[in-house]
C-alpha cells in the first residue's frame, strides 16, 4: 500500500484560504504573504526533487554545506493553461564531489514523482552550479 497523505483547504467567498496539513498551515491567495496555485506547484516540485536528491546523496555519502533552488515556470496561453516549460537552477554550496552530486541530481529527476508528473505536460530543464566560499 502506498503512502497516504491528506490536506484540508478552507476558502472564503473570495480567493483567500488556508491549506492545512498535519505539520502546519499555509495562506493561499494572490496578496503579499500568500501562495498562489502555481507557487504551490513549483514549490512541490522543488521539495520533492530535493528530498529525492538528498536521499541519493546520503546513500552515496557525498557531503555539501547547503543548496538553493530557483524554479521558473511558464504556462501556455491556450486552455487549459498548463505549464509548457520549467527551468530549475540548482546551486550547491561547498560540495565535496561535484560529479557525484550531478549524478545524484540526475537520479532525483528520474525518481521524483512530482518531476515525472509535471514532465508529462511540460518540458523541464535543469542546470547545476557549484559555489565555494
Amino acid at each position: 500500500m502506498g503512502l497516504k497523505t491528506e490536506v484540508k483547504l478552507s476558502f472564503n467567498n473570495d480567493f483567500k484560504g488556508v491549506l492545512n496539513a498535519k505539520n502546519g498551515e499555509l495562506e493561499i491567495g494572490l496578496n503579499e504573504g500568500q501562495f498562489a496555485p502555481y507557487d504551490l506547484l513549483l514549490g512541490s516540485l522543488g521539495s520533492c526533487l530535493y528530498a529525492t536528491f538528498l536521499e541519493v546523496a546520503k546513500k552515496k555519502r557525498i557531503d555539501f554545506e547547503s543548496t538553493e533552488m530557483k524554479i521558473f515556470g511558464e504556462k501556455r496561453e491556450e486552455v487549459p493553461t498548463v505549464l509548457k516549460k520549467v527551468q530549475i537552477e540548482f546551486i550547491v554550496h561547498n560540495a565535496q564531489k561535484e560529479k557525484g552530486l550531478i549524478q545524484a541530481f540526475d537520479l532525483a529527476a528520474k525518481y521524483c514523482s512530482i518531476f515525472t508528473t509535471i514532465s508529462s505536460v511540460s518540458k523541464i530543464e535543469y542546470k547545476i552550479n557549484f559555489l565555494y566560499s
